[in-house]
């Protein structure tokens, strides 16, 4: 399911370039996927000639000068994480001013990589109004993760595995190259 809007506007690039934003792209994330679909629609919205910053929510200190944001986190026991979740609350006038993507990245549990559901990020989706949120699965290594989220996933049920699907992540960042292109 997706959530949009279509009736926030961006300021004018202060770039000169009338086509080309100015992007923030932030990926909260544990063990590598999330971080990998951030740089996948980095890749896609400088293609399509935006200037794209990607960084870590937690390292971010201003958002001036940003035409458009890019948000997107890990989810685990369905949430977002708290860099993610303090990031939106920071800077939730500037996010309310001009348009946000949004994505989630993780399996929540669910067997064979099905996505999980976007409900259970309502709050932080609803605080930040986003013109459009996309899940998608990501990795399972076991070895990777802690003994503590081991046991959550076990007694989740999720399956090992690699279901990171990049082609279905540059379809969305197509998608919002459009929509930025429409505007």
């Amino acid at each position: 399911m997706a959530v949009r809007r279509t009736d926030r506007l961006p300021e004018p690039s202060p770039h000169g370039d009338t086509d080309a934003m100015r992007i923030l792209l932030t990926s909260s994330s544990r063990h590598g996927s999330t971080d990998e679909v951030g740089a996948a629609i980095a890749q896609e919205l400088r293609a399509a000639g935006h200037d794209v910053d990607q960084s870590h929510p937690e390292d971010v200190t201003d958002v001036a000068g940003y035409d458009a944001f890019v948000l997107g986190s890990a989810v685990y026991m369905t949430r977002w994480t708290a860099e993610a979740i303090d990031f939106t609350q920071r800077f939730s006038e500037s996010l309310h001013s001009h348009p946000v993507w949004a994505f989630s990245v993780g399996l929540s549990g669910l067997p064979k990589g099905k996505v999980s559901d976007p409900h259970r990020i309502g709050p932080v989706l609803l605080s930040i109004d986003p013109e459009d949120h996309a899940t998608f699965p990501g990795r399972f290594n076991p070895a990777e993760l802690s003994l503590r989220e081991r046991s959550i996933a076990r007694m989740g049920g999720a399956s090992e595995g690699d279901f990171l699907d990049l082609d279905a992540v540059r379809a969305w960042a197509d998608k919002i190259a459009q929509d930025l292109a429409a505007r």
